[in-house]
């Protein structure tokens, strides 16, 4: 992709949408969709969980352990035998209600596994998204990419894409062209990548991987779904590039920390999500500090000072 095409590939984000909180609403054939009334500037309106299948089925990412979800999902499941659980990712607004969910109902809890950082932490360095990470998740089935959980009429295949959270999993309904694709990427807004947890490496990785694959819709964890997937991923992908050329610039430029770029790059920007755009910008840093093009006194960090590599 040249830079010429770089504005007219930036994506399309659509935020019309209707949760409708605590019911039931069909979006798909065996799919169903019951959003939790858990709005915010990091959820939108709300976590999408997804029943998939007819009289057996799975549940994709329960949710936060919210009592008045778990009774919408008990009610959308009864009469039904639900024989998994599927979380995409240990972030506490899709993981916590899979096991009040088992013990309800029995079902296998599977994800990639329990939660970890992308990388280590630096010596002095606490985890800004530490409180909200699901410490205590273990799956019951730990996936391997491609692995397939199959239930009666139904197969879901575990899809690895790591960046939002080292152990973040889409789910492709298979011979339906759907994919679950969670928070790695909605139609509403790009997903965060805040290190340690996430890495922006392994996040543009995970959109060529996606790239490579067919689906004809992704249903993200929050907002709508995604409806034309290659034309959308490829928007994201240039505008994780523009925003990493913007940083390499304001380095070239002469700012020498995170603060002075974040003024810079989101000046339009509410001041109160600069915090997550300093972790954004540290997800670029770290990732032009490993290709050489950012030198910094030490581990890349949020007071760290950077010059050209």
């Amino acid at each position: 992709m040249n830079a010429s095409s770089d504005t007219d590939d930036r994506p399309e984000f659509d935020l019309s949408f209707e949760p409708a909180h605590g019911q039931v609403v069909p979006i798909a054939e065996h799919v169903q969709r019951v959003t939790v009334n858990n709005p915010g500037p990091f959820t939108f309106h709300g976590t999408n969980s997804y029943i998939v299948g007819d009289r057996s089925v799975a549940v994709i990412d329960p949710g936060p352990d919210d009592d008045a979800h778990f009774q919408a999902l008990m009610a959308a499941l009864e009469g039904r035998e639900v024989t998994h659980i599927a979380v995409s990712h240990t972030h506490r607004d899709h993981s916590p209600l899979a096991r009040r969910l088992k013990a309800a109902t029995g079902a296998l809890i599977i994800g990639e596994g329990p939660h970890r950082a992308a990388r280590p932490l630096h010596e002095g360095e606490t985890n800004p998204f530490g409180e909200s990470s699901d410490m205590d998740f273990v799956p019951d089935i730990a996936l391997a990419d491609g692995q397939r959980i199959e239930g009666d009429g139904w197969s879901l295949t575990a899809v690895l894409t790591p960046g939002h959270a080292a152990n973040h999993v889409a789910f492709a309904f298979d011979g339906r062209g759907i994919l679950f694709s969670a928070d790695h990427v909605m139609a509403w807004a790009t997903s965060i990548v805040a290190p340690p947890d996430g890495s922006m490496a392994d996040y543009m990785a995970s959109l060529e991987k996606l790239l490579a694959r067919d689906e004809r819709v992704f249903f993200p964890g929050h907002g709508g779904p995604v409806k034309d997937p290659p034309a959308f991923l490829r928007g994201l992908r240039t505008h994780r590039r523009m925003r990493e050329r913007a940083v390499l610039e304001r380095i070239r430029a002469g700012d020498r920390s995170i603060a002075e770029m974040v003024q810079a790059i989101y000046r339009d920007t509410d001041p109160r999500l600069h915090g997550a755009a300093a972790l954004s910008v540290l997800a670029h840093l770290e990732e032009l500090v490993d290709k050489g093009q950012v030198v910094t006194d030490g581990p890349a960090r949020l007071g760290g000072i950077y010059v050209p590599g």
